[in-house]
């Protein structure tokens, strides 16, 4: 019996299922190098990640799933529940067997728990366009801590990438301890040691931000309560389209000094 480690990425992961088939191997378990031991007296293999061998893997499902289903696993992975890997992997052994009409066959737990994981990332997504807040610093850069609750900063790049393409930004998951750079001309992916920066609201420093920055929150704020009318407020429909997780980060929702 044998666990397969890798480095937590998707590419990681793809590598590790073309691992599988190499040696026919059907592991007890496919999870994160990174994340809890939770066998004892199993034998444990750890993959590197190679692009190449993540590309054939990727290829081969996407000339097994249709259209609209072709980046199902890759939202789910992005999921990071408990076990998602191996409920790819035994999607992945049924797709390649030949199975027919898998993806539409919500009777089997692993595809609807699947789809199910896609769905809440994508719309996950959604909120993340809705609720990122840029702040201005003194050296030109656009930042914004977020903390999604699945790992979607993957699905929202483009948009940022097309929407400011002639800025410098940095959105960062505070949770993840990483995040996106772009400098107008490619993006990368970036980790901050020394933050400079509230890891609880995602606040930059007074001392680091632009000078009118603090200007246009306060600006924004009071736009924000003036537009308001009292008497119609709806604080459950409020919350149900704009969670209250997300509060902490809007300078709408902080108080007007």
């Amino acid at each position: 019996m044998k666990i397969y480690t890798y480095d937590n990425s998707f590419e990681g992961f793809l590598t590790a299922v073309f691992e599988c088939y190499r040696c026919k191997d059907i592991p007890v378990d496919i999870c994160s190098r990174a994340g809890e031991q939770r066998y004892l007296f199993v034998e444990s293999v750890d993959i590197d990640t190679d692009p190449k061998k993540a590309e054939r893997v990727w290829k081969g499902i996407q000339d097994k799933l249709s259209g609209k289903n072709k980046q199902l696993l890759f939202y789910a992975f992005l999921s990071e529940e408990q076990g998602i890997e191996m409920k790819i992997y035994r999607f992945l052994r049924r797709l390649f067997s030949g199975y027919v009409n898998l993806e539409t066959d919500l009777g089997d737990s692993d595809v609807l728990y699947l789809t199910q994981a896609s769905q809440k990332v994508k719309k996950e997504a959604m909120r993340m366009l809705q609720f990122v807040r840029f702040q201005r610093t003194k050296d030109g850069m656009y930042f914004c801590g977020i903390e999604p609750r699945y790992d979607v900063i993957p699905l929202i790049l483009k948009h940022y990438q097309k929407r400011f393409a002639d800025q410098k930004w940095l959105i960062y998951d505070v949770q993840r301890n990483y995040g996106i750079y772009y400098n107008k001309n490619k993006v990368e992916e970036v980790e901050i040691s020394k933050k400079q920066f509230n890891t609880y609201n995602g606040q930059v420093k007074k001392a680091l931000l632009d000078e009118g920055e603090d200007f246009y929150q306060k600006l924004w704020r009071s736009y924000f309560k003036h537009i308001s009318i009292e008497e119609r407020k709806n604080l459950r429909l409020q919350r149900q389209h704009m969670p209250r997780r997300f509060w902490r980060y809007l300078p709408e929702k902080q108080e007007v000094k």
